[in-house]
């Protein structure tokens, strides 16, 4: 029996767990907002990520044992390489992007990632269904239009540019980690991909420049940092996780166009940024071309198929 048509006998812990990925990940793009203030953007991601795995492998030795870092040096480059794809170019470039741009905006743009994930299985000569391709078509005319208006509001052309780069990256990423070597256990593999992205990131922001003043830091960003790796990293992960186990696929899907929508309400509401006619009509497309494309994708899709759409850590 499929998690689609399994009967849950837990229907308060899954909505639980779903209201958790929904707003904490739909959130980060907010902490990470409040991170870079004080912090430069990529020295922010790098001190989420190095803090944030060795948390979780201790934990996961803790409630798993030793066995569940039992991978071979394929399976451990494989998670290295994911890492970076996912959270050194992708988590990274978002952190830049949002120096340019709104969260909200940024977090609008990210939810292409399921229609770049489409482009990517054409290349790799795979055939979508006629809906999945509508869906696709339809997504990329919001991410065109946010892209060359930048919503009606006052963003910054290098700002969008790196956040669709960003996204690309993280698609990437998703997508060679069903294709590739990697480890069993999910918490573990997790674990790995956060200290190669850290381990990125250190050497990416070493080479652009980037100095961190620990004294002018302030609590804001404390604050954030704070939030991304408790909340973001390892909550939100977590529950992710045990969705996964626990409830139908179709079901833990809707974050893909749940989370843009927490973004800009977090991101008008607390930090009063503006959200325009335009960028509402046009991250309503997008929205609908990604649920469009992720409903008709999980009818009939293979294990392989779904696990190349779970992100590694947010």
């Amino acid at each position: 029996m499929s998690r689609d048509t399994a009967v849950n006998p837990r229907p308060f812990l899954v909505w639980g767990a779903l209201a958790i990925v929904y707003v904490v990940w739909g959130s980060t793009y907010l902490g990470i907002r409040f991170a870079i203030e004080t912090i430069p953007p990529l020295s922010s991601g790098a001190m989420r990520f190095l803090l944030a795995s060795p948390i979780l492998a201790l934990a996961v030795l803790a409630l798993r044992g030793r066995r569940a870092f039992r991978m071979t040096a394929k399976e451990a480059g494989g998670a290295a390489l994911v890492g970076l794809l996912l959270l050194n170019g992708g988590n990274g470039m978002v952190a830049v992007a949002e120096q340019h741009i709104s969260s909200g905006l940024a977090a609008l743009l990210v939810a292409s990632v399921p229609l770049w994930l489409v482009v990517l299985r054409l290349v790799a000569r795979d055939r979508p269904r006629a809906l999945t391709l509508a869906g696709v078509l339809l997504g990329f005319a919001g991410v065109a239009g946010l892209s060359l208006t930048g919503g009606g509001g006052h963003s910054d052309g290098t700002g969008i540019a790196v956040i669709l780069l960003a996204s690309l990256s993280w698609s990437i990423g998703s997508f060679l980690s069903a294709r590739i070597p990697m480890p069993a256990d999910p918490f573990a593999a997790s674990a790995v991909e956060m200290a190669a992205g850290g381990t990125g990131l250190v050497l990416t922001a070493l080479a652009v420049g980037e100095r961190v003043d620990f004294g002018a830091v302030s609590g804001a960003s404390w604050a954030g940092l704070a939030y991304l790796v408790a909340m973001g990293s390892l909550v939100g992960f977590t529950a992710y996780v045990w969705l996964l186990g626990n409830a139908p696929i179709s079901l833990v899907s809707t974050y893909a166009y749940v989370n843009p929508a927490v973004a800009v309400a977090l991101g008008a509401i607390i930090v009063g940024e503006v959200v325009t006619v335009p960028m509402l009509v046009a991250g309503l497309v997008i929205v609908l071309g990604v649920a469009l494309v992720v409903s008709t994708e999980r009818r009939g899709r293979t294990p392989a198929a779904v696990e190349e759409e779970e992100p590694a850590a947010v």
